[in-house]
């Protein structure tokens, strides 16, 4: 989809360009200082291409990892490609490559997901007064922006979240009334697990924001024609991506003591049950020989031929498994 917002007064407005179409499509007659392309065609890489004087990167450019591939300059053109965030409402969230081309004053964004932030800000902009959306260098920080409140929520729901589950694995099952064998541990991990994930993910995007922030504002250094505002946006920016960061970083160490908390109490509960059946054995094993003793098929045994030598022996396996838990219960191992 290639959609172009035209500049009026103090909003955008958008138009939806259809390719590939019978004449050359039309255009409207105004300042274009957004040019979004969305999941592009080869005729609508071509159209852009034609009308900025630039080439669009492709897909699999997009999804390099080297810094040099995704943060350069080119006829006069600035190229730089995040790492963004999409489904982070659902429980599989994932990444999506997102290009910035700065020529002039338009900027063209290249990608192949639709991020939330993207809809919101593309609103915004076509409200009278609501953003300031005069070049394509404010609408890139304005969506970069968007970006950066989007994973901020996303980073107070995984607080939420893990707060929740350090209740869950550290809750007192004393004043609940239950044990601790009625915990389901294997869904906290699952739970610590795709938290983890999420953590993750957004920890990969802001690195890549912050070193496409800080590669613009290397540009704004050797560039005097840069305004004011713009470089105080990109500083509150930086600042906002290192304070995320630092929060991450922080939720990651949570998670990782929570996991490692989660694991030592599931060794705690089979050690549990081990020293359970190692008691057992103890117990039952004074009753084991004295029915050995009475089990062996020897002419002269005195006890053979007493009345009650069948009850007595029966009272004597008895007694000799109470002891035992008597003793172990009195020392506190039960």
């Amino acid at each position: 989809m290639l959609r172009i917002y035209v500049r009026e007064n103090d909003h955008l407005t958008p138009f939806d360009v259809k390719l590939p179409a019978p004449e050359n499509p039309s255009v409207p007659d105004a300042p274009i200082p957004w040019i979004d392309l969305y999941n592009p065609t080869p005729a609508e890489d071509r159209f852009v291409e034609e009308k900025v004087g630039i080439s669009i990167p492709t897909r699999e450019e997009m999804q390099e990892i080297e810094v040099s591939a995704r943060l350069y300059n080119e006829d006069g053109a600035e190229f730089m490609t995040m790492t963004g965030l999409i489904q982070l409402d659902t429980d599989e969230p994932t990444t999506t490559p997102i290009t910035f081309i700065l020529k002039g004053s338009t900027l063209v964004t290249v990608r192949y997901a639709e991020p939330r932030p993207f809809l919101n800000y593309s609103i915004r902009t076509q409200r009278p007064g609501l953003v300031t959306c005069a070049t394509g260098e404010q609408i890139m920080l304005g969506l970069l922006e968007a970006l950066i409140d989007r994973i901020a929520d996303s980073l107070e729901r995984v607080g939420v979240k893990i707060d929740a589950i350090s209740r869950e694995v550290f809750r007192n099952e004393h004043k609940h009334g239950r044990s601790s064998k009625t915990r389901d541990l294997q869904r906290v991990i699952e739970s610590i697990g795709r938290e983890g994930d999420l953590l993750g993910l957004v920890r990969e995007s802001l690195v890549s924001i912050n070193r496409l922030s800080t590669y613009h504002t290397a540009v704004f250094e050797n560039d005097k024609k840069a305004n004011k505002e713009g470089r105080v946006r990109l500083r509150i920016l930086q600042r906002d991506v290192g304070s995320l960061s630092d929060h991450a970083s922080y939720q990651s160490g949570k998670i990782q003591f929570l996991l490692d908390a989660t694991l030592g109490l599931i060794n705690l509960e089979q050690n549990q049950i081990i020293k359970i059946f190692s008691i057992a054995a103890v117990c039952l094993m004074p009753p084991t020989l004295v029915a050995s003793v009475y089990g062996m098929n020897f002419k002269h045994m005195p006890e053979l031929d007493w009345d009650y030598g069948y009850p007595l022996s029966i009272t004597m396996m008895i007694v000799a498994a109470i002891f035992p838990y008597l003793y172990f219960k009195r020392r506190g191992w039960l």
